[in-house]
């Protein structure tokens, strides 16, 4: 076993590898390697995110920075301004508001974000400690919130326990009273839209002893999450957990994280009159490498579909404006944030662009204990370190203030003040044909 020492210098070397190599090629204009990434996570984005990642701006190279390839979904949807009308990052109005609130009713903290985005769930065993840690500390220094995810709650994260949300996924792994009564916000997670009706998967060489401490289980055993939570068929058990939740922290909000099937309206108004204070909608085509292809791609709705028919649903039952509605799954850029309000939803949640800003090159290993050459999808000792959280924190910042101002460059072509201007505003998009 090397020492303490002798890991930090491995892993300052294989980080500076990294960083160098990734630097490399983000100021490339061609000849852009055809194995890094895909159709979605195209090999410009990611390193135009990357780029971002590095300087706190949009892009200045010839990378593209705001859809991918796909040939579908947000990729097709264009804002109707023309390209001369946007400001340049120095021209953009600072005033412009991006705030959003998380609580529209009457009971429970008062929580606003300032900008419409917070990282989704990614739980200790599927990600490493550190990349954890620079996930909080991103989320401290911009005034939003990260997730646990469903792996539990390691102790050197409380001391970031107002910017992060305790999941409830179906497995309870970590799921203490204290965990519950750290949080400003809880999430129950019913469904993953990159994995609908499976629950979890984490394979035994990723279940170290660390992991197994916290999850309560056996080392190097694979752990399973089943699907769905046993003690909820139908929205009076789903109150029955809302309740519980309001009764260890009563002032905590409470936020339901759901896949999209294609009842998703009916289930996003019977979370909302169980007394959820958010709904979490996640499409297919988010989560990790881990993964399985066959049901990112062919279970869940995609997400652009999804937001208009709960919007347009809960505003005909008259409570569009007592509930937060955020999206996730397969949301990549600024532009897709954008676009997502412009459909309906509030604000969204981001996981695999905070993995781009400190490295990921969507290798899809994330499954493997050692197959991360990065250090982020990782429980190995050695692996786990060469992700410094003070750097992948100042990276993540860095991402969102490129973000914050393309949402505003957008909102400011568009003769908006404020991003809640935006919501629902579909006749500001179109789509190619």
């Amino acid at each position: 076993m090397k020492s303490a020492q002798e890991l930090k210098v491995i892993a300052e070397k294989h980080s500076h590898l990294i960083r160098n190599g990734l630097n490399k090629l983000s100021s490339l204009r061609y000849g852009i390697p055809g194995a890094l990434g895909n159709l979605r996570w195209t090999a410009e984005l990611i390193l135009a995110t990357y780029e971002q990642a590095s300087t706190g701006k949009p892009p200045t190279s010839n990378l593209e920075y705001r859809i991918g390839r796909s040939g579908g979904g947000f990729d097709r949807l264009r804002f109707k301004f023309s390209e001369k009308t946007l400001p340049t990052p120095d021209e953009v109005d600072k005033s412009i508001d991006l705030s959003i609130p998380l609580n529209k009713q009457k009971n429970g903290r008062r929580i606003t974000i300032p900008i419409p985005i917070y990282g989704g769930g990614m739980s200790f065993g599927s990600i490493s400690l550190n990349f954890m840690l620079a996930r909080a500390m991103a989320a401290k220094t911009i005034g939003t919130f990260t997730s646990t995810g469903e792996g539990g709650y390691p102790p050197p994260l409380v001391p970031y326990k107002d910017h992060v949300i305790t999941q409830v996924a179906t497995g309870l792994f970590g799921v203490r009273e204290e965990t519950i009564q750290y949080a400003p916000i809880v999430e129950f997670k019913y469904a993953q839209g990159a994995k609908p009706g499976l629950g979890g998967h984490l394979l035994a060489d990723k279940v170290t002893a660390e992991v197994a401490k916290m999850r309560e289980s056996s080392t190097f055993t694979t752990l399973y999450s089943p699907f769905p939570f046993h003690s909820v068929y139908s929205v009076e058990d789903h109150k029955k957990h809302v309740d519980w939740i309001k009764t260890v922290n009563p002032t905590a909000l409470v936020s339901v994280k759901v896949s999209t099937p294609k009842d998703i309206d009916m289930v996003a108004i019977g979370i909302y009159y169980a007394g959820a204070h958010i709904i979490h909608m996640d499409g297919s085509y988010g989560g990790t490498g881990a993964a399985p292809e066959i049901a990112k791609k062919n279970i869940a709705m995609p997400i652009e579909y999804a937001i208009p028919i709960v919007h347009k649903y809960l505003t005909s039952e008259g409570v569009r404006d007592e509930v937060t509605l955020i999206a996730s799954g397969g949301i990549r850029t600024a532009y897709d944030v954008a676009k997502a309000i412009a459909l309906g939803a509030d604000g969204c949640v981001i996981g695999t662009a905070e993995s781009i800003a400190v490295g990921c090159t969507h290798c899809g290993n994330c499954e493997r204990g050692r197959g991360c050459q990065i250090g982020i999808t990782t429980t190995d000792p050695e692996l786990s370190l060469f992700i410094d959280p003070k750097w992948g924190a100042q990276r993540i910042v860095n991402l969102y203030n490129s973000w914050t101002i393309q949402l505003r460059q957008i909102l400011q072509a568009l003769g908006l003040d404020s991003i809640k201007e935006l919501r629902g505003r579909t006749d500001l998009l179109y789509y190619l044909k």
